[in-house]
């Protein structure tokens, strides 16, 4: 839904376009463009055929758009809608703008509808708002990195969409939750061995040990803060628990990789200097 590319850049190809892109076997990806969602609009509902530029109209719907609150969030929304009301796809999954952009594009069919009451208008956002109101057709998951500003921002969104529609909210996703768990003997039997070399006044590794422990401490304290956002989260939002994603995922350059290369540094000097 956004011009960031990240969905893009996750399934390894260029720039999406409008036109769903077959991104492996019977899975297709597109990127929303408001003037595209226009065009097919006119083209579809309006029964007008589009030829060449749309500059002219574009202009116009600016003007109106920036007059009338929920317009260009219902081309948006509205072409979501439109392609699960005809079971284009047996899924429609949506990664969404930021969450406040979220509520405003989900909610514009409601918002729309208390401005126009009949007429074309009024049967277009009526259609939308079933699909977007029926807790069997759609829902909302909050995607969301255990940190203190995501995990505020998400109890806020879902307060906001509480207040705005009446639209599901199924739950929670933590993604990139710390997984590389230090080997807490192993830092424990470090620790002890950096105190006595310091309190011996030796020890040529002391200074390397040193730093090896003060990463793993972080990565230890990372992975409790992590938690804490986690527990917070589900608290706040009355969930049994939340699903969450490990970092392991992120490839190659993982923590999950790094921890392992430190404890074997410590490993390492422990052993060397036992």
């Amino acid at each position: 839904m956004d011009d960031k590319g990240s969905l893009a850049a996750y399934l390894g190809r260029g720039d999406l376009a409008f036109a769903p892109t077959e991104v492996s076997p019977n899975v297709f990806a597109m990127a929303m463009n408001t003037e595209d969602s226009l065009r097919e609009y006119i083209r579809l509902f309006l029964r007008v055929p589009v030829i060449g530029s749309l500059t002219p109209l574009s202009r116009i719907f600016d003007f109106v758009a920036n007059a009338a609150p929920a317009v260009k969030e219902i081309l948006a929304v509205g072409k979501l809608c439109y392609e699960v009301r005809e079971r284009n796809y047996d899924i429609v999954i949506v990664d969404s703008e930021a969450s406040g952009h979220f509520v405003a594009q989900v909610s514009a069919p409601d918002a729309l509808a208390t401005l126009v009451r009949i007429g074309i208008v009024a049967d277009q956002t009526k259609w939308m708002s079933d699909l977007l109101h029926d807790p069997a057709v759609s829902t909302v998951l909050a995607v969301v990195t255990p940190e203190e500003m995501p995990v505020v921002e998400t109890i806020e969104l879902r307060d906001r969409l509480a207040r705005a529609t009446p639209i599901d909210f199924a739950g929670v996703v933590i993604n990139r939750m710390p997984t590389a768990l230090v080997d807490t003997a192993l830092l424990t039997a470090a620790r002890e061995m950096r105190s006595a070399a310091e309190a011996g006044g030796s020890g040529p590794a002391v200074g390397s040990l040193a730093s090896t422990i003060e990463v793993c401490e972080w990565l230890l304290e990372r992975r409790r803060n992590a938690e804490h956002h986690a527990n917070r989260l589900a608290d706040a939002l009355e969930l049994g628990n939340v699903e969450t994603l490990s970092e392991a995922a992120a490839g190659a350059h993982s923590p999950e990789l790094i921890t392992e290369h430190l404890e074997h540094e410590m490993r390492r000097i422990v052993n060397e200097h036992a």
